[in-house]
């Protein structure tokens, strides 16, 4: 890939990619959601569960970041060389499209998170006028912020990263000195009302599954690594600062706050948590770690939504129309980045006017990118069936069975909605391929999984949208 890099990302950066990119919102309303449908031990059990299986799938993205060295498009990349064009492309447009819509809940949480301050009350819920305006003129200027360098940018991440780590930690340190034993063995097993220990786990790891989200980010700025030992390393430290503060946050809050109490709180649950340890100017920490991460994340995925489409751009091989693949004098992806931010306004919009109808396309973007995790995974899968290596056999057999079991927690219905989606990357697609003067599809399985797709995406509309539920 020819791109005018002037600097390389050391494994530093990287990390600081990867945990800001996982380290959002949700690890501020962890608490609540946990405790909500399960005690102390099915906590537990669920965090062993994600973790060995998140686990598995950092190893798949180390050992695709290591073994295929020369493949410098990360998670698009390894795609495409183990299945082909049209599903590499496929995992790169759903990823795509789950990272811009983040970036629409990023900034709907954001401004709904100012709005709990009594001087910013107009922003309400976040989807005011007043927040839509505020959101779209933040938005641009981070915009026009990166489109001047994306190394800039990078750096401003890592501060931002670090500056949000601070209250997380802070928080932590508090509940370890608070932590009461009693109050952690209360219901340890649950109730009755929050049924037996499976349902528990089950009800608890549907949010161990998004908490993860941006675990492969390192991957995606494999070009602009120093190394390939650096993006290995930064995946997994990543993995593992996350999961320590992830595991604090939600399990150390059970000593401070009964779980049936914690069930009952309103999010951003944290800051009541260390509420109840030092008082209100804890929660008020908690409040601006939360805006200050919000802000971090929304650059992360805002980054990694245009590196991503700037992939499948650029080069020979570009799976979208080749515009899209052109860097400016910054190493900025700007085609890329004007698209992006240009949806997510309209998604910003759309927020104020059908806000129903913009909570279901968040969710729904969720579900999309887990469909890039579970390909990667069966990549490594076909390698280990090809090359008979057992430890490749295992990493690929249980990253991919997790692989599953992420999109089946996501929800089929959702599944079946981003068939919708990536029916209207078909359109993208086919151009790329006129442009390269190639046929519509190089093989006849890629025929027939777009024509499943778009029967998919039929069924879709008229499932949700004809049909009266």
């Amino acid at each position: 890939m020819n791109m005018p890099v002037r600097k390389k990302l050391g494994i530093l950066p990287l990390t600081l990619m990867v945990v800001g990119s996982i380290v959002g919102s949700g690890i501020f309303s962890l608490p609540q959601n946990m405790a909500e449908g399960a005690g102390a031990g099915a906590i537990l059990i669920a965090w062993v569960i994600t973790l060995f299986g998140m686990f598995m799938l950092t190893r798949i993205f180390q050992y695709l970041s290591i073994r295929f060295y020369k493949i410098n498009e990360g998670l698009y990349g390894y795609v495409r060389e183990g299945f082909g064009d049209y599903i590499g492309f496929n995992a790169a447009w759903g990823y795509w499209i789950s990272a811009w819509m983040s970036c629409g809940s990023y900034l709907v949480i954001l401004f709904s998170a100012l709005g709990s301050f009594e001087c910013f009350n107009y922003f309400g819920n976040g989807t005011t006028i007043p927040a839509v305006i505020a959101g779209l003129i933040f938005l641009w200027i981070i915009h026009f912020f990166v489109i001047k360098g994306i190394y800039q940018a990078f750096l401003l991440n890592c501060l931002v990263t670090l500056a949000k780590i601070v209250p997380i930690c802070l928080f932590i340190v508090c509940v370890v000195l608070a932590f009461k034993v009693d109050t952690f063995n209360m219901d340890f097993w649950g109730t009755p009302q929050l049924g037996t220990i499976l349902s528990q786990v089950k009800h608890t790891m549907l949010y161990t599954v998004w908490v993860y989200l941006g675990i492969e980010s390192a991957t995606v700025y494999a070009a602009r690594a120093k190394n390939i030992i650096s993006i290995s390393r930064a995946t997994f430290f990543g993995f593992a600062i996350t999961s320590l503060l992830l595991v604090c946050v939600s399990v150390l809050s059970l000593g401070i706050v009964p779980q049936h109490e914690l069930a009952q709180m309103k999010n951003p649950s944290m800051a009541l948590v260390i509420e109840h340890v030092v008082g209100s100017w804890g929660a008020k920490c908690i409040n601006i770690g939360l805006i200050v991460s919000v802000s971090g994340g929304l650059l992360s995925w805002l980054m990694l939504a245009a590196e991503m489409l700037f992939l499948t751009g650029q080069g020979n091989q570009h799976t979208v129309p080749s515009c899209f693949g052109k860097l400016n004098k910054n190493s900025t992806p700007a085609n890329a980045l004007w698209l992006t931010t240009s949806l997510i306004s309209v998604l910003m919009i759309l927020a104020h006017f059908y806000q129903s109808g913009y909570n279901t396309l968040i969710q729904l973007s969720t579900s999309m990118v887990l469909i890039p995790y579970l390909l990667s995974a069966l990549f490594v899968f076909k390698l280990s069936i090809r090359q008979r290596k057992k430890h490749l056999l295992f990493i690929g057999t249980l990253g991919s069975i997790y692989g599953f079991w992420l999109i089946y927690a996501g929800g089929v219905s959702y599944l079946l909605l981003s068939m919708i989606l990536y029916s209207v990357g078909l359109l993208f697609y086919l151009y790329a391929r006129k442009q390269r003067h190639l046929s519509s599809f190089s093989y006849l399985h890629d025929k027939i999984y777009a024509i499943t797709i778009v029967i998919l995406a039929i069924i879709a509309i008229i499932y949700f949208y004809i049909i009266p539920q």
